[in-house]
């Protein structure tokens, strides 16, 4: 129980702390932009040398918002995002904290690989009935092997294997090897980015059968000035129990710079539709996202 409270305490403070840099650096940018304005008052080469500036940041975030929004893009990204799920059972609930490195490896001058960790750390309270429970959940690895340039109709894709891996503490994960095959087909038209993931996962040794589909419809919208809205589904299909679990999501999100870093901020908040009995009913999410473009 100390665990969980510390858990939830860390989560509040990381947002709260999170939030006010982000303030923080509007503050900066603002004053520096106000310094400009006054400059441009007496020098105008110096403004418009702050215009070009300011410029190139607001089109580099656009860029990389863009990229964000493309889950197999060429670029390394370090993704730590955090949900809180309720309510289970009669009042069960749940922290969880992914983190989920996405990393491009460069195979030919028309190939890329990209491999994708998502290790949860999990909080939880009656989601197994009457238990408290506090550590790592299993670890799905994807990868996807992806052309360097989209196809003459503009799709960029993806496919490749999945594999969950037990690395389960304190009776969380299913103490079971997973393996299957993943997909990814999307298309970025403008501000608009739209598109669906896939897999599937099938026991091969442990002590649960796993017979799992996920799916994941996205689409995104880009707003200008690194902002992007978006709306998913990260929808779960059990062949051995028949049940569906769809979440439906919507999140808002800004790229902005800490210093030298680059990083995204995202929040939102999500329903689920349907799901199996004693599942959650809705959710918070928070993620940042540390970015590492190229050059």
């Amino acid at each position: 129980m100390k665990n969980g409270k510390l858990f939830s305490s860390l989560a509040v403070a990381f947002m709260l702390g999170t939030s006010c840099i982000a303030f923080a650096e509007d503050q900066t940018t603002a004053e520096e932009k106000s310094k400009a304005d006054e400059q441009s008052t007496v020098k105008k080469p110096a403004a418009k040398s702050g215009t070009v500036m300011a410029t190139h940041v607001a089109s580099n975030a656009d860029e990389l918002a863009k990229k964000l929004a493309n889950p197999i893009a060429a670029m390394i990204s370090v993704p730590f995002q955090y949900n809180y799920a309720q309510t289970f059972n009669e009042d069960g609930y749940r922290n969880l904290l992914n983190i989920q490195p996405v990393v491009p490896i460069s195979i030919s001058k028309d190939w890329n690989l990209i491999s994708r960790t998502i290790l949860p750390i999990i909080q939880q309270k009656d989601v197994q009935p009457n238990n408290t429970q506090f550590g790592f959940g299993d670890t799905t690895q994807s990868f996807w092997s992806s052309p360097t340039q989209p196809t003459s109709s503009g799709l960029i894709w993806g496919v490749g294997p999945a594999a969950l891996i037990p690395t389960g503490t304190d009776g969380i994960g299913a103490s079971t090897f997973a393996l299957g095959p993943t997909a990814i087909v999307l298309k970025q038209e403008g501000p608009w980015t739209y598109g669906m993931l896939f897999n599937q996962l099938w026991n091969i040794g442990g002590q649960a059968d796993i017979s799992s589909m996920f799916i994941q419809p996205f689409l995104a919208k880009g707003l200008g000035k690194g902002r992007t809205v978006s709306l998913n589904s990260e929808s779960t299909y059990n062949w051995d129990t028949k049940k569906w679990s769809v979440p439906i999501n919507v999140a808002y999100s800004k790229v902005t710079k800490w210093g030298k870093q680059m990083v995204s901020n995202q929040i939102g908040a999500g329903w689920y539709a349907t799901g199996p009995s004693g599942g959650p009913e809705w959710q918070f999410r928070y993620m940042l996202v540390l970015l590492f473009p190229k050059g």
